[in-house]
């Protein structure tokens, strides 16, 4: 009986007595936790303060008629005027007061600006017109990306070809439509050339501004070719944007600004 105490009265001292091996485990956890921290807990820094800068968006100079450096005006050639300055920079649009009904009347469904771009600075400004895109606010907010001229040049020329040969085949079959369908065509080709003429002659292109040549004007089209736009209401809302110069001019418009409001053009 007193073996058995004594047993039992070692195994307790034992059991209360910290295993030196596992004293040494936690304490080496502890100082590894202390001055090693874990990589994958935070993302390392990085020094990329400027790259994050250079993938930020654009800022946006936004017309609003009661801003410093905004105008509009309605002028005698029957086109509504918007401009806008920021910096050494200003855009003025130009939107005819009847674009909506013109483009019925177009051979193409395109809808047309005249932007001019200024510029007053000592140094330099390439303006390229890509990326400038247009809004139909009433029409579901599609955007429209404004049409390549050169591009554009060639698919009407296509459409002009494929229609010639259309109309070959037709007379083929049907001689006796010859005189009304080739007063068509012909009417239509005449169309064509003017528009092509036109584009070539008056679409906006790219240019370098400085001091010695600090302005360049040209018409810019955006397709209406789209299921989602349909029939025109009787007033229209618009948003014109225009990357230049590390920013976005914004024009947001209407036509007509005012309800029921009918701009002429003035007689020469």
């Amino acid at each position: 009986m007193h073996v058995a105490s004594q047993q039992l009265s070692l195994a307790s001292s034992r059991a209360a007595t910290p295993v030196p091996w596992l004293v040494l485990l936690l304490v080496s956890l502890f100082l590894a936790g202390r001055f090693c921290p874990i990589a994958s807990a935070r993302s390392p820094k990085s020094n990329g303060n400027d790259e994050n800068k250079n993938n930020l968006p654009p800022s946006t100079v936004l017309w609003s008629e009661a801003q410093p450096g905004c105008t509009f005006s309605r002028d005698d050639d029957g086109k509504y005027r918007y401009g806008l300055w920021s910096g050494d920079v200003g855009v003025v649009l130009a939107v005819d007061a009847r674009e909506a009904q013109i483009i019925r009347h177009r051979i193409e469904p395109i809808f047309g600006v005249l932007l001019t771009l200024r510029y007053r600075g000592a140094g330099g400004l390439d303006a390229i017109p890509n990326g400038i895109t247009l809004q139909f606010m009433k029409h579901f907010n599609v955007v429209q990306t404004s049409l390549d001229p050169d591009a554009y040049v060639q698919k009407v020329q296509a459409d002009a070809n494929a229609l010639d040969d259309e109309t070959r085949r037709a007379i083929a079959k049907h001689p006796q439509e010859k005189q009304v369908r080739e007063a068509r065509l012909q009417d239509y080709q005449k169309s064509v050339t003017e528009l092509i003429e036109f584009l070539n002659r008056n679409s906006l292109r790219p240019a370098h501004l400085d001091r010695a040549n600090p302005q360049v004007s040209g018409w810019v089209f955006f397709s209406t070719d789209s299921k989602w736009l349909g029939k025109w209401k009787a007033q229209e809302e618009f948003v014109l944007r225009l990357p230049l110069d590390g920013k976005v001019f914004e024009f947001p418009f209407k036509l007509p600004p005012e309800e029921g409001e009918l701009l002429l053009r003035k007689r020469e």
